[in-house]
């Protein structure tokens, strides 16, 4: 518990404070954000704001983890290390982007074909490395079984190793991708994915605290409904640095921002995520979990389907924060609104997962 409080304090105040040298190291160098003409406007007051803080989140996470642990005097494990590697790995194709961007001043970053290979490549290497691994119980940080508050009856290896892992793989990709896109298209406000994230890294703090109490590798506390999850209590170490980073971040990241997360943080925050989804075999739940990004995910298909089936539009603009905006919402409303949404849906999702530990006892 030392660990993951640590992470947490270290992650808060290296972010609180880094942030602002980083802010004066962007705007020495003229390191402004891009808006687009065709969003609301409004947000052109926001043309040059500093942007790429995604890299303190990510350089306060790691620092926090490396600390927790010296700290401690304990080892890293594999879990948390394939983790941090798939948010870092987003975050440096997120860094591209968003360097691109600025550089050229426009609002298209990487092309479409080389931005989804580099982060398929990263998934692509975290869903491998993910089921090798085993320790003396024989269990991998992922499992080809799909998983909801555990793993379910369907696996995806039925068919054989091999195919199972192609179609992990191919699961995780899928998986990655979704929440990635989906913290993106909610960072369009400022402070909006930084909160709402904040939320569903505490969410995950406490999931991976309470699998390492009920785990079952521990044989004095195995029981019917211990949970075979590899390395919870440093899976919760992670989360605790996130949710420490972002509310760091948030400092400077809320209306009026001071500083954008760009595609650095928005590509890492989805990934490190996805990746505590997978590893604490709670791969659905992060659907109830991350309610609010899936929310405004599907606002956007909503919109390009129906605009396409029908040359009618449903909303007056997606993502849907931005809807709200043209109906005279004002952005501050918005974001508190949104993350009161975002709680509720964490809160459920910590009761679903507690509720079915409790039916079942």
């Amino acid at each position: 518990m030392r660990a993951v409080l640590i992470a947490a304090a270290v992650a808060l105040v290296v972010s609180l404070f880094g942030t602002p040298l980083y802010i004066r190291f962007l705007v020495r160098r003229s390191y402004g954000q891009f808006i687009r003409d065709d969003g609301p406007t409004s947000h052109h007051t926001k043309r040059g704001t500093p942007t790429m803080g995604g890299a303190v989140i990510i350089g306060a996470t790691l620092l926090a983890y490396v600390v927790a642990h010296v700290t401690t005097m304990s080892r890293p494990t594999v879990s948390a290390v394939l983790v941090l590697f798939l948010m870092t790995g987003l975050g440096l194709v997120g860094f591209a982007d968003d360097f691109i961007k600025i550089s050229k001043q426009r609002s298209l970053g990487l092309r479409t074909v080389p931005k989804l290979v580099g982060q398929s490549a990263v998934a692509l290497v975290f869903a491998v490395l993910a089921l090798q691994f085993p320790n003396e119980g024989y269990r991998t940080p992922a499992s080809t079984a799909i998983s909801v508050i555990r793993d379910t009856q369907v696996d995806l290896a039925f068919a054989g190793a091999a195919l199972g892992l192609l179609l992990f793989v191919v699961w995780a990709q899928v998986m990655i991708a979704a929440t990635s896109n989906g913290v993106n298209l909610t960072d369009g406000l400022d402070g909006l994915a930084t909160g709402a994230t904040t939320m569903v890294a505490g969410a995950y703090v406490l999931i991976g605290i309470w699998q390492s109490n009920q785990s079952c590798q521990s044989i004095a506390q195995a029981g019917p409904q211990c949970y075979e999850v590899r390395d919870p209590r440093d899976l919760a170490v992670v989360a605790a640095a996130v949710m420490g980073s972002c509310f760091g971040f948030l400092w400077w990241n809320a209306a009026p921002a001071k500083i954008f997360m760009g595609d650095t943080g928005s590509l890492a925050l989805g990934g490190v995520l996805a990746g505590l989804a997978i590893t604490t075999r709670t791969e659905l739940l992060l659907v109830v979990l991350g309610g609010l990004f899936v929310a405004i995910a599907a606002s956007v298909i909503i919109q390009v389907g129906s605009f396409k089936m029908t040359g009618k539009r449903v909303f007056r603009m997606a993502p849907l924060q931005h809807h709200f905006e043209l109906a005279g919402w004002a952005e501050v409303t918005i974001v508190i609104r949104f993350w009161i949404v975002a709680g509720l849906f964490a809160a459920l999702g910590l009761g679903l997962f507690y509720a079915e530990w409790v039916v079942n006892l």
